[in-house]
């Protein structure tokens, strides 16, 4: 091993057993984030989605989120998009992200200068999206969809959104 962070080695006050249970993020001490994205939804409801978030806080935004597992190389959550709602095209410029789809489906749209294509992404279909391309997403379905986002560093960069969409003007909540 390479690396050495100082979360990756048990503190000298905790039981092995404690600080193993400090590494896990389990689901019934956890509650969807509607807010992590809100100025979107304000903006348009369209735009309504929940943050998850096991490992780091991901890109939304939320940096005081103590209830995680600490991220070194990655962060890891999960993001309810409501049927009908969607996660508007955006940019990641420093770090890939991948969306692996647990319920229902989406559809993705993604766009490199000139380049642009869409596809659907069902039930345990996974993309990895490189830095520099936009990407969003659509649930067209009448049902929630479910998926796991992952970004590949600890603290990614705020997205951007193209020069021409509308929440490009618009200022985050806080």
């Amino acid at each position: 091993m390479s690396e050495q962070f100082a979360t990756w080695s048990k503190p000298d006050d905790l039981s092995f057993e404690d600080w193993i249970e400090s590494r896990i993020a389990r689901f019934k001490g956890r509650k969807y984030d509607w807010n992590a994205l809100k100025f979107q939804a304000d903006f348009d409801p369209k735009y309504r989605r929940a943050q998850m978030r096991y490992i780091g806080t991901g890109a939304t935004g939320v940096a005081d989120d103590t209830n995680t597992i600490p991220a070194e190389h990655f962060t890891f959550s999960t993001m309810v998009l409501p049927s009908k709602c969607e996660g508007p095209l955006h940019v990641h410029d420093d770090v890939e992200e991948v969306f692996f789809v647990l319920k229902g489906s989406i559809r993705l749209f993604l766009k490199d200068g000139d380049h642009y294509t869409e596809t659907v992404l069902g039930e345990r279909d996974v993309v990895s999206v490189p830095p520099g391309i936009y990407r969003g997403l659509l649930n067209e379905s009448e049902e929630e969809a479910l998926m796991c986002v992952m970004l590949g560093t600890p603290k990614p960069q705020i997205p951007t959104y193209p020069d021409d969409h509308p929440l490009s003007k618009v200022k985050r909540n806080g």
